[in-house]
């Protein structure tokens, strides 16, 4: 069996009423280990987790880099989270709604809960 290979995942906001054009300067860019299918490979993000760097942009804000990580059990099942922040500060955690069930491939769509409970969407613009 071969190791995923660890890809570069770019997610921008996709067209919705908070972005009614999208947003190619609203979004995050990550690096996770994803199966031949697509999906974040878990066993694999075990051994690489200290690779799995997140960055969001959002705009005029100040950049945010950070960690994909992965919480085990609670409300639903397991879930995938950013936790970033500027600095050496990693304050904000912000939940992959249902990543376990997605596939990251360019063009689909997937959603993140945002620290302040705002859901939004974002469409997967590249893998390499």
């Amino acid at each position: 069996m071969t190791t995923p290979a660890l890809k570069t995942i770019t997610l921008n906001a996709a067209r919705s009423k908070l972005f009614p054009e999208g947003s190619i300067r609203h979004g995050y860019a990550f690096v996770a280990p994803l199966t031949a299918e697509g999906r974040i490979d878990l066993e694999a993000w075990k051994a690489h987790r200290s690779e799995c760097f997140v960055h969001r942009f959002w705009g005029d804000e100040p950049e945010q880099r950070g960690l994909l990580v992965h919480r085990a059990g609670g409300r639903g099942g397991s879930t995938w989270r950013f936790e970033v922040g500027v600095g050496p500060m990693l304050d904000e955690e912000e939940d992959g709604f249902r990543f376990s069930d997605h596939v990251f491939v360019k063009d689909e769509y997937v959603s993140i809960r945002e620290e302040d409970g705002d859901l939004i969407t974002f469409r997967v613009a590249s893998v390499k």
